[in-house]
């Protein structure tokens, strides 16, 4: 479990660590939108392609990033299996009441497994590249319009600035937990369904406990430092939008074009 890197944050100077973290936000929701539009295989090989491009520009090796999709890939299976058991279309091999194997379910459930991989990619490479203080001013910054509706911009950019932060801690955290446990001689993943759920009560309990106490003892301590939210705050640092920050807009844009065009001028399955 220890092994997600998701908000985690490594140094570095490649072209997308040296990116506006705003940049990074825009781009990498926008392409996990456009992703939704992909529709078969020409489509999905230009994303995949895409992003491999962007994982190797990061300077982050490859297998990191396949080191952290492997505590997700049984959540991404089951969603898979789920597709391709109860989606029906096209050449039925399996009709078993509501459990149907067909086709459109084998294609359905492949297309939903890249859109997974893809979308865990891409948040991975924003976490991997940018420091969690400037994803703290990106998310300030784009939310900043909203503060016209009266909406509390500044804490909820430094609540998910800090949910991010604390996502490795929480997994380590959980970790120790696991391992003291079974140091105590229990077991997990064996046993029938009720007994796991069993199991995973001494751990969920000291998690939340501990997840409480880190919460106090941060507000005692933002509270010390006269962080009070009601109040204008001050930046020391001022994000600086670059040419590089605009070329990757650009380059969003090409491939939204790309990504229509293959869409419709081939044939589909769907």
């Amino acid at each position: 479990m220890n092994k997600l890197i998701l908000g985690r944050y490594f140094p570095g100077d490649s072209r997308i660590h040296l990116l506006d973290p705003r940049a990074k936000l825009i781009t990498a929701i926008y392409f996990i939108g456009i992703i939704f539009i992909a529709n078969n295989w020409q489509t999905y090989v230009l994303l995949g392609l895409f992003t491999f491009i962007v994982m190797f520009l990061s300077g982050v090796k490859i297998k990191t990033y396949l080191r952290g999709v492997r505590p997700l890939i049984w959540l991404i299976l089951f969603t898979v299996f789920l597709q391709v058991l109860f989606t029906g279309g096209g050449t039925v091999y399996i009709d078993w009441g509501p459990i149907t194997i067909s086709t459109f379910g084998l294609l359905n459930g492949l297309y939903i497994f890249c859109r997974f991989v893809m979308i865990i990619f891409i948040s991975t490479v924003v976490t991997l590249t940018t420091k969690p203080i400037d994803l703290t001013d990106g998310i300030n910054s784009l939310l900043r319009p909203l503060r016209f509706f009266k909406l509390p911009v500044d804490e909820i950019a430094l609540m998910l600035s800090i949910s991010l932060r604390f996502i490795p801690n929480l997994l380590d955290e959980t970790q120790k937990v696991m391992d003291a446990q079974r140091a105590r001689g229990t077991t997990f993943g064996e046993g029938s369904l009720v007994d796991q759920m069993k199991k995973l009560i001494p751990i969920i309990m000291p998690l939340f406990v501990s997840s409480l106490r880190r919460a106090e003892n941060m507000a005692d301590v933002m509270e010390v430092r006269g962080y009070q939210s009601d109040k204008p705050r001050s930046s020391f640092r001022r994000l600086a939008w670059q040419k590089s920050d605009t070329i990757s807009l650009l380059v969003m844009a090409i491939l939204t074009v790309v990504l229509v065009v293959l869409r419709s001028n081939v044939v589909t399955y769907l």
